[in-house]
């Protein structure tokens, strides 16, 4: 069977498993809509087996097409037949010893792509950056592979190298590359003081107890007299989600902070509360296209309830709940089941969160191709920094509105 046939195999088969899942969820409205998408998935099925060129193994494509389906719903929605998800859960029973440091996203032709790197982390040292596909890893194709699976490939014992084939920004064949993996110490914040009784505070990642530290900080900032305040989420990916709502409560005396909400999960408001909040000066909150997850909720808090400034490019999109569905053939779904949404009801997944103060990325001076998210720093010589001193004293032109 030649790969174009196969492939054409495959897309049918997506299709016709499109029309039952949408079939599927209109049921609780329609149950002749639901029945006329099983009709056409029969009928499709049928066609593939009486009339393809050759004998097509069923099984095979219909784990392809399960494959399509969800990861055509988001990136994070993913499913693993009954071999991966037996693997899955082998994998996860080892405790994780080592690690490389990426945070992971899907792009919409199916693989895996690097959405920020830790700080000092085995990645960074690498060299991989935003965007980066791995079209690879472990000598395994990343296509189709959900994140999770990715993450466990790329974990093990301190010291093991694991083989990635990566096409960066500025290479368009795979590059062979191994990264090694490494502890990974616990990011902390950092906290600098600049000009102007300006405190900056740079967080990459929700880290347990992060809400915690970033509270001591404001504190300290506060008995020594700095009034204002840059809070840098720029390529702050990964973390709890409750940490970046206990952070909203740091600055919030009154507002919602966010709503989680899904078709089957009853919303959940998180709201302000006046008896935690530690900072009362201006804020500024630096964002980019590799701000996620906790840092949206906590930067759509402060700029949808007025209470500070973002300045930077719109955030990446990806503050939803995952649960994972274990099927009766032995497979598995891992499925987004509800999404949160911003102080003034716009879904975070779907556009992500708008800097009011938009500073336009750099361009690469080779290729004019855009170049990656600026990583956090407090340096003076940074025109993200610049433009949010420049709004907390008053000398920035009037902030544009956020879409």
């Amino acid at each position: 069977m030649s790969r174009l046939s196969k492939t054409i195999v495959v897309v049918l088969t997506i299709v016709a498993f499109g029309y039952v899942g949408v079939g599927y969820v209109m049921a609780h409205s329609s149950d002749d809509k639901a029945y006329q998408a099983l009709t056409v998935y029969s009928e499709v099925m049928d066609r593939i087996q009486r009339d393809y060129v050759d004998e097509p193994n069923i099984p095979k494509v219909t784990s392809g097409a399960l494959h399509g389906l969800l990861d055509s719903l988001d990136a994070e929605s993913s499913y693993m037949s009954p071999l991966e998800y037996k693997d899955y859960k082998e994998r996860s029973a080892v405790k994780e010893k080592a690690g490389s440091g990426i945070a992971l996203t899907k792009i919409r032709a199916g693989y895996i792509s690097v959405l920020s790197v830790l700080p000092g982390s085995p990645a960074e040292k690498l060299g991989l950056e935003y965007g980066d596909v791995l079209e690879k890893i472990a000598d395994f194709s990343t296509e189709q592979m959900s994140i999770e699976q990715a993450n466990l490939l790329l974990s093990g014992d301190p010291g093991a190298t694991v083989k990635l084939s990566v096409i960066t920004r500025t290479k368009e064949e795979p590059q062979e590359m191994s990264v090694t993996l490494a502890k990974l110490a616990t990011p902390k914040i950092v906290e600098q003081k600049l000009p102007n009784d300006v405190a900056y505070i740079g967080v990459p990642e929700f880290y347990p107890d992060a809400a915690k530290d970033i509270h001591d900080a404001l504190v300290q900032f506060s008995h020594e007299g700095e009034q204002k305040l840059i809070l840098d989420l720029r390529n702050c990916t990964l973390g709890d989600d409750s940490e970046g709502i206990s952070t909203a409560q740091l600055f919030l005396s009154s507002g919602t902070i966010t709503t989680l909400k899904g078709q089957t999960v009853n919303p959940v408001v998180s709201s302000a509360d006046p008896s935690k909040v530690v900072w009362s000066g201006p804020v500024t909150v630096l964002i980019g296209n590799a701000t996620a997850g906790p840092a949206e909720i906590l930067a759509a808090a402060i700029q949808d309830n007025k209470r500070g400034q973002t300045i930077g490019d719109r955030t990446f999109g990806d503050a939803s709940m995952q649960k994972l569905i274990p099927m009766d053939d032995g497979s598995a779904l891992i499925l987004t089941v509800a999404n949160y949404y911003t102080p003034g009801g716009k879904e975070i997944p779907a556009e992500g969160v708008p800097a009011g103060v938009e500073i336009a990325p750099g361009t690469d001076q080779l290729t004019g191709a855009a170049l990656p998210p600026p990583a956090q720093t407090s340096s003076l010589d940074d025109p993200t920094v610049k433009k949010a001193l420049q709004v907390l004293q008053g000398t920035a032109a009037p902030a544009q509105k956020a879409a």
